[in-house]
C-alpha cells in the first residue's frame, strides 16, 4: 500500500487525465496520468468516455505510470465489452497496472523510447486483519489474470513471466516487441508524451534515464549560450 501511495502523491497534477477525440472511423482515447480513482484516471471515467465512442477504431494512447490493479482489471472489461478494435500505442509509459490496458487490446505499438514494466499487483487497502488478508487474496487472483493475460500476448510460460512480474522488470521499446509484449515499434509518432514525465521512485528497479532529471530546453540555450559566450572571450 505504502509504495503505491508514494508513488500517487509524487505523481499528483504531473498527469492530463483522461481525454478523447473522433477523426472519421477513428476515436482516439489519451490516458495520461495515474491510474487511479482518487489521483488520476479512474475506471469510471474510462468507462464513460468509451461509452460515448460509436467509432469502429480505438486508439488508445497510453503514457503512464501504472496505479491502482483494481482499477486497471475494471478498464479493461469496459475495452474488452466495447465493439470497436482497440490499437494500444504506448506514447511514453506503460508500467505496472498501465500495462492491464495494452492487454485488452487487439494490438500493442510502443514508440521509440517507450518502456514498459510488469511487476507483482499493487492496491490501496486499510481495514482489520481480515480485511486485509482478503485484500491480499483478491491481489493474488488479480496477478493470475495479469499472468494468464502476460502468457497469452508474450506466449512465454507461466513461470516465467511470474518471475518476471517478481523482479518488476523494465523492458525498453525493442525489448517490449523482442518479449511478444508489443507488437511493433511505432514508425513515427507526432506525441510529445515522455516516459520522464513522471516519478517513479517508487519503484525499485527502473531505469536511470527514468528516473534522473534531465534538463529542460530553456537549460539546455542557456548552457550553450554560455559556452559560446566563453569561447569568444578565449579566442
Amino acid at each position: 500500500m505504502r509504495k503505491l501511495f508514494d508513488l500517487a502523491q509524487a505523481n499528483a497534477g504531473k498527469g492530463a487525465g483522461i481525454r478523447s477525440e473522433v477523426d472519421g472511423d477513428t476515436a482516439t482515447v489519451y490516458v495520461y496520468d495515474m491510474i487511479d480513482s482518487w489521483w488520476g484516471v479512474s475506471a469510471a471515467d474510462f468507462a464513460k468516455t468509451l461509452a460515448s465512442i460509436t467509432a469502429p477504431n480505438v486508439l488508445l494512447r497510453i503514457n503512464s505510470p501504472g496505479g491502482d490493479v483494481f482499477e486497471a482489471r475494471a478498464m479493461m472489461t469496459a475495452i474488452a465489452d466495447h465493439p470497436a478494435n482497440f490499437t494500444a500505442k504506448i506514447d511514453g509509459l506503460a508500467a505496472s497496472a498501465a500495462t492491464a490496458l495494452t492487454l485488452a487490446c487487439d494490438s500493442v505499438e510502443i514508440a521509440d523510447g517507450g518502456f514498459y514494466m510488469i511487476h507483482q499487483a499493487w492496491t490501496f487497502a486499510m481495514g482489520n486483519a481480515d480485511d486485509l488478508t482478503a485484500t491480499a487474496k483478491l491481489l493474488a487472483k488479480i496477478d493470475d489474470v495479469l499472468v494468464d493475460g502476460y502468457v497469452a500476448k508474450s506466449g512465454k510460460d507461466d513461470d516465467e513471466i511470474r518471475a518476471l512480474m517478481k523482479a518488476e522488470s523494465w523492458f525498453n521499446a525493442q525489448e517490449a516487441v523482442d518479449a511478444g509484449f508489443a507488437d511493433a515499434i511505432m514508425a513515427t509518432t507526432s506525441s510529445k508524451a515522455k516516459a520522464s514525465a513522471f516519478n517513479i521512485a517508487a519503484y525499485q528497479n527502473a531505469p536511470k534515464v527514468l528516473t534522473e532529471p534531465t534538463p529542460d530546453a530553456d537549460e539546455v540555450r542557456q548552457r550553450m549560450l554560455a559556452r559560446c559566450g566563453l569561447y569568444e572571450r578565449t579566442a
